[in-house]
Parts: C-alpha cells; sequence; structure tokens
C-alpha cells in the first residue's frame, strides 16, 4: 500500500507532518480545510493527563494521594482509594465496561448524564459528569490491571479542577494553548452544569495540534519558551509499567508504542492522533471519519506508514 492509498483507506479528513520543525506534508479532504476546526475525541484525554502530569511536577498533586484526598464527593466512589498514579495510568479497578455495543453498558449512563439537555429521569438518575462519577463502584483492585476508560479522566479533570479552581478548557488555555500561540480557538463539548467532558470534549484545529505536538516533541520547547517541563515529557517518553500492554505501554495517558524510535502518541477513536517519533524529529497529526470507532481498525495501515515515513525523513 503507498502512502497516498493508506489515507484513503481511513478515511483521513486531514494530515499534516513536521520534520524539524517545518511542515513538510499537509493535506485536507472532505469538509476540513486548514482554517478548520475537528473533533479530537480521545485525544482530549492526552491533554488532561498532560495537565495533570503537570500539577504532580509542580506540587499542587501528590501521585501517591487518592481522588478523595482532593474532592472528598468521591469518598464512596471506586475513586476514592485510587490514587492519582493510578487514575493517570488507568491502572484503577471500576465496575464500568465502556463496550459501545453493548446497549447495558455502563459508557451509556455515562454519556446519559453529560446529556446538556433536559432528561426525562432527572430527579433518580445522575444530572452530570461529576454526579455520574460519584456514583461508580469498585471492582477488583486499584494498580493491578490496565484498563482504558474514559472516566478515569474525567475524575482526573474534576481533581484538576478542585485544586486549580479552574475548568479544563480555562487551564489548557492559560497552560498551553496560548502559550504556544495557536491561531484558532478549540473548543469542549460540556454537560447540562457546564462540565467540560474532558475525556473526549475537545475539538480543535489540526495545525494548532501541530504545534502542540513538536512542543512535546522538543521536550517542553516551543518558540523560543519552555512551555512544559523538560522533565515532564521525559517521564512520559520513559512510558508506563510493560506488564500491563503487549509491546506498548500507557503513561499519563499517552500511548507509548516502545518501539525503535521512541515514538509515542495522543489517540481517539475514528482515527484521531498526534504521533511523535523523536528520533527522526517527525510528528504527524492526523484527524480522520473512520466509520469504525477501534484504532485497530485502522492501526494496521497507520502505524507502518507512519514508521516508513519517519525513516524517509531521516534518510533525505
Amino acid at each position: 500500500m503507498t502512502w497516498k492509498e493508506s489515507l484513503l483507506a481511513n478515511y483521513t479528513d486531514g494530515i499534516l507532518i513536521l520534520h524539524q520543525e517545518k511542515i513538510v506534508y499537509e493535506q485536507y479532504f472532505g469538509a476540513l480545510k486548514s482554517d478548520g476546526i475537528h473533533a479530537a475525541m480521545s485525544v482530549s484525554k492526552t491533554f488532561t493527563g498532560t495537565l495533570g502530569a503537570l500539577l504532580v511536577l509542580e506540587g499542587l498533586l501528590n501521585e501517591h494521594n487518592t481522588g478523595a484526598d482532593y474532592v472528598p464527593d468521591l469518598n464512596n466512589s471506586a475513586f476514592g482509594d485510587a490514587t492519582i498514579r493510578e487514575i493517570l495510568d488507568m491502572t484503577t479497578a471500576l465496575k464500568y465496561s465502556e463496550d459501545y455495543s453493548d446497549p447495558n453498558a455502563e459508557i451509556w449512563s455515562f454519556s446519559s448524564a453529560g446529556n446538556p439537555f433536559t432528561k426525562a429521569n432527572a430527579d433518580s438518575e445522575p444530572s452530570n459528569y461529576y454526579e455520574y462519577l460519584k456514583t461508580v463502584q469498585k471492582d477488583g483492585n486499584h494498580g493491578e490491571v490496565f484498563s482504558y476508560k474514559t472516566i478515569n479522566t474525567d475524575v482526573m479533570g474534576w481533581i484538576i479542577s478542585s485544586v486549580t479552581g479552574k475548568s479544563i478548557p480555562e487551564l489548557l488555555s492559560e497552560r498551553i494553548w496560548k502559550p504556544l500561540g495557536t491561531h484558532y480557538d478549540g473548543y469542549y463539548q460540556i454537560d447540562g452544569a457546564g462540565i467540560a467532558f474532558a475525556g473526549g470534549g475537545l475539538s480543535a484545529n489540526l495545525r494548532d495540534m501541530a504545534m502542540f505536538g513538536e512542543m512535546i516533541c522538543n521536550k517542553g520547547s516551543f518558540n523560543n519558551q519552555q512551555i512544559l517541563p523538560a522533565e515532564l515529557v521525559e517521564d512520559i517518553m520513559h512510558g508506563g509499567d510493560r506488564q500491563f500492554l503487549k509491546n506498548w505501554s500507557y503513561r499519563k495517558m499517552w500511548w507509548v508504542l516502545n518501539n525503535d524510535h521512541g515514538a509515542f502518541a495522543a489517540r481517539g477513536v475514528h482515527g484521531q492522533t498526534i504521533y511523535i517519533d523523536p528520533k527522526a524529529e517527525m510528528v504527524i497529526v492526523r484527524f480522520a471519519s473512520h466509520p469504525e470507532a477501534k484504532n485497530s481498525k485502522n492501526d494496521p495501515t497507520s502505524l507502518p506508514a507512519y514508521h516508513a515515513v519517519a525513516n524517509y525523513l531521516m534518510n533525505k
């Protein structure tokens, strides 16, 4: 398969490649244009995780403290005794299914809580994200198994907002978006209480996402300023506990490939990604509309293509 064929196979809406801080490739398909805004889906998690990691470094959060230490309302939930580290790395033990094909999975109750419009059973069901998070129960022991569940990110968002007094959109704007010098406003999906969907609600511009990726690739530096501590990025690049995932690992809501280039990525359903290859000094950002949500549907024709481009650029 050629590079061009891979873009079509994966329903690419827009893709941009940076190499050594310069745009070397940029293409748009369908409705998306260079000034457009696109849903980032679970790439949103990476922004929340990065903000959480930043607060740990700054001492506002202690990764050994629990969710209830910062949000007492979580005391009777599964997050009450989960540590910040377990929440950030998604090694919590939660009675929660994110199987979209199961109509009885808890994901639908969480989604219903996030519905910004009036609910039929408003008196008996959670009416916003925070109310739902208080109801999540424990299933097993924290720290024993990696389990990718969006509500970890949303409870992290609640904890971050609790200790900073700022919403996730406000903090992201203040600490990352504005310092980067981004060109377009991003925005978040919110629930009826105005709480941002920290786990998947961000929409943003492709070039602005590439600026974020380039800053991470440069260990927190962009436009001659240190936006995030180099130590934070180095910790992410080191990866998480490899016993939980075959070949890959998960660290502070980043996916670490553990390949020979040390690549790591932010990933979202239907094909959204920020892919960073430090060895090749390459960042790839893609927005897509694959009809099937799972990354497993496009990884076989995406990840080899990214690696091939990295090798090509290194040999130019």
